[in-house]
């Protein structure tokens, strides 16, 4: 809860996200592994919660609910399924100095970034504006911990430039979720709260 003007305001932490089907869940773990075995610094993601994050919302007054999941159905009303293939594997803010390792996905038909693209159109209205750069499709793998040497983030950018996927197996994304995104000790923990299914 937060204290506003005397009144109390809660407040979720949101996103939109396309849910992953578990063969592409697969993959990732199978990357994952892959980067383990040097024993890098890195806080690894749960496979479970992993998913696409199409718009990062932040903490958002709950009277917005309403508001979002009518966002989140107008901007999909005319999208469908998207077909989509891992590009490679990549880190933020460079391999150098990697801090978020992630996995790149793209789609032929550009149709990742419609979708991006009527999000857009559907929330800027709600003061949630798009950022300046540009929309990066990408899955999360992990994230480097504080206290890695710069000796053991060279090490592990220079194992992730060493990595290589296969571009030729697809996966459909079907189903776009409004997350509620709660922090625990133990990890993130994200609940569906608004779902749009696609048809291919």
């Amino acid at each position: 809860m937060m204290e506003h003007r005397g009144l109390s305001v809660a407040r979720r932490r949101l996103f939109i996200a396309a849910e992953l089907p578990e063969d592409l869940r697969q993959e990732l773990v199978l990357l994952q592994q892959r980067l383990r075995r040097s024993n890098p610094p890195v806080r690894w993601v749960d496979p479970a919660t992993m998913h696409l994050t199409l718009w990062f919302l932040g903490d958002v007054a709950e009277e917005q609910l309403p508001h979002l999941t009518l966002a989140l159905t107008d901007a999909f009303a005319d999208q469908v399924a998207v077909t989509v293939h891992l590009t490679h594997v990549g880190a933020f803010p460079n391999v150098r100095r990697p801090s978020v390792i992630w996995a790149g996905l793209a789609d032929d038909q550009h149709g990742l970034r419609a979708w991006y693209a009527s999000l857009a159109r559907q929330l800027d209205p709600l003061g949630f504006p798009a950022e300046s750069r540009p929309f990066q499709p990408h899955l999360t793998l992990g994230r480097v911990r504080r206290e890695a040497s710069a000796e053991q983030q060279t090490r592990l950018g220079a194992t992730i430039r060493t990595m290589t996927v296969s571009v030729r197996d697809t996966w459909s994304l079907r189903h776009i979720a409004l997350f509620q995104s709660e922090l625990h000790p133990e990890g993130p923990r994200h609940t569906p709260l608004a779902r749009v299914d696609l048809v291919e």
